[in-house]
């Protein structure tokens, strides 16, 4: 993919996200969606701690059929059946890629991996609203990737209380110095980071 191509390739991801999130949210209404996620109630603090406490290495494995940058990873994709296979192997949480037009990924997935295992669940998408929140936690998971570039000043602290409120750990993912800052303010007790710039695809291992 060249560099043109990958020109601020979040922003794309961002407006993909937004109208695919109106939809659903056209079709199902959020209040049928926290009906579901009460039933569920998810584990916020069990991911966190599982994060902290189960045996090293700690390992978040990532249920992904394809990337923006490399294409197809696995035809065969069967999330459950991997899902399962991460459990076996000892992951203290699994990652679901939901995003659906540069992932492959379905809210779908994430229900047919909770029902599979019972570690602690990520929901792995370009959260935007609150209405993701909530339907992560009816689909099952226990956190949400909020990734720190994507979310302005006001939108990362409103959605870190949302999930705290839903009853979900946020995890919040920064490309450098600043956004690490960035999420501290905002209230993410949870810091993850990533090495690849998510509007390039290009990696920089330093930290910034």
């Amino acid at each position: 993919m060249s560099a043109t191509a990958t020109a601020d390739l979040l922003g794309t991801i961002l407006a993909a996200t937004r109208r695919a999130v109106a939809v659903r949210a056209a079709r199902l209404p959020i209040e049928a969606l926290e009906r579901e996620a009460a039933r569920r109630q998810p584990g916020g603090a069990r991911f966190a701690a599982a994060l902290r406490e189960t045996p090293r290495p700690r390992v978040i494995a990532e249920c992904k059929r394809r990337s923006p940058s490399r294409g197809i990873l696995r035809a065969d994709y069967r999330p459950a059946e991997h899902a399962a296979a991460f459990e076996r192997a000892g992951a203290a949480a699994i990652s679901v890629l939901t995003e659906p037009t540069f992932f492959d990924g379905e809210v779908d997935h994430l229900r047919a991996v909770r029902d599979a295992v019972r570690v602690p669940l990520l929901r792995k998408d370009f959260v935007v609203s609150r209405y993701q929140i909530v339907e992560a936690a009816a689909a099952g998971a226990d956190a949400v990737l909020l990734i720190v570039g994507a979310l302005d000043e006001e939108t990362l602290p409103a959605l870190v209380r949302e999930a705290d409120a839903a009853g979900v750990a946020a995890l919040a993912e920064a490309h450098d110095q600043a956004e690490a800052a960035r999420a501290i303010d905002a209230g993410a007790r949870i810091l993850g980071v990533n090495s690849r710039n998510l509007r390039t695809l290009s990696v920089d291992g330093a930290v910034h």
